[in-house]
């Protein structure tokens, strides 16, 4: 599952950022493979809201299909 199929409040675990600029600019975030994240908010037609301890994050749609979730 890419990270745009999640839905509001279900907590999963990255697995693979697959394009490497993404995975880049990811890090930067403090988000990686292994990491631990909570999708606060879906908006219809716009980013997905991730939560990382008390950091908010809003990741694009085209993003969020380029990062691998369990």
């Amino acid at each position: 599952m890419t990270l745009d199929q999640v839905k509001r409040g279900q907590t999963c675990r990255i697995i693979n950022i697959c394009d490497e600029r993404i995975r880049a600019q990811a890090i930067r975030f403090g988000i990686c493979e292994g990491e631990k994240v909570v999708c606060e908010e879906v908006i219809k037609a716009g980013p997905i809201i991730l939560r990382k301890n008390n950091q908010q994050i809003a990741l694009g749609r085209r993003v969020a299909g380029s990062i691998v979730v369990e």
